[in-house]
């Protein structure tokens, strides 16, 4: 192989190496908007089974808001707001 075709295969090589942490991120992070996504909708349904009330973008049915919303913040954020809706989910009684 030639001196610029084992350059080019290095580059090749090097960018596929730099990108693979990228993608396990990026998989990573759309599974925890999955799980964050479906934890809204449990409390959600709960919300609504206990007719506490609540409402707003946090308290949406839609699935796909919640994925994207979930998308544009940091875990820290989307975990707060999870944290919130149980919060208010536990002071809201059972019937």
């Amino acid at each position: 192989m030639s001196i610029v075709g084992r350059c080019a295969l290095f580059s090749m090589a090097a960018a596929l190496a730099a990108a693979a942490p990228i993608s396990a991120a990026m998989a990573q992070a759309q599974g925890n908007c999955e799980w964050y996504a479906n934890l809204a909708l449990q409390q959600q349904k709960m919300n609504l089974d206990r007719t506490c009330g609540f409402a707003g973008p946090a308290w949406s049915t839609n699935r796909s808001a919640h994925l994207n919303w979930c998308a544009t913040v940091a875990p820290e954020v989307w975990k707060a707001q999870a944290k919130q809706r149980d919060q208010m989910l536990a002071k809201c009684p059972t019937k």
